[in-house]
């Protein structure tokens, strides 16, 4: 396994209900092929099994004078120090000691306008975020690094 570049996750969030801000819990189990146990979004069916988002991107936002805080773009994961932008897709990623994602889509289409893009014209969960699977199960908390693997 080779590394490439190392983040690490500032917040762990989950929601009970979909379409709605999630909260910080600061450690949350992950199970294969599912996401985030407890979390609104986790499901086997579907290949947006975890939401990944950059403080750097929220930091854009309050640039533009919101005050929003980790899990507002409904993010499972906020990173910090990684352009998750530019992982092409099938990219891998080693959180903690032992969970792997790989990068299943970049940015989602929003069919409906969030609470976030009518207060500032614009929303960057829809061009910045990403989502992957969870390939290996294990427990992740606030303050774990993300490795780029290959």
């Amino acid at each position: 396994m080779t590394v490439f570049m190392v983040a690490k996750i500032i917040a762990v969030c989950t929601s009970e209900k979909k379409q709605t801000k999630k909260i910080n819990v600061e450690r949350a189990c992950l199970k294969e092929n599912f996401g985030i146990i407890g979390d609104a979004h986790s499901s086997n069916h579907t290949n947006r099994q975890i939401s990944l988002l950059a403080i750097e991107s929220i930091n854009k936002m309050r640039a533009l004078g919101l005050n929003v805080h980790p899990g507002d773009f409904a993010e499972n994961l906020t990173t910090e120090g990684m352009d998750l932008t530019i992982l092409p897709l099938g990219t891998k990623l080693l959180l903690g000691e032992e969970v792997i994602l790989e990068v299943t889509q970049i940015g989602k289409e929003c069919h409906t306008r969030c609470a976030i893009y009518h207060q500032a014209g614009d929303c960057i969960m829809p061009k910045e975020g990403i989502f992957a699977r969870v390939i290996k199960r294990g427990i992740l908390k606030t303050g774990d690094k993300i490795e780029l693997i290959r």
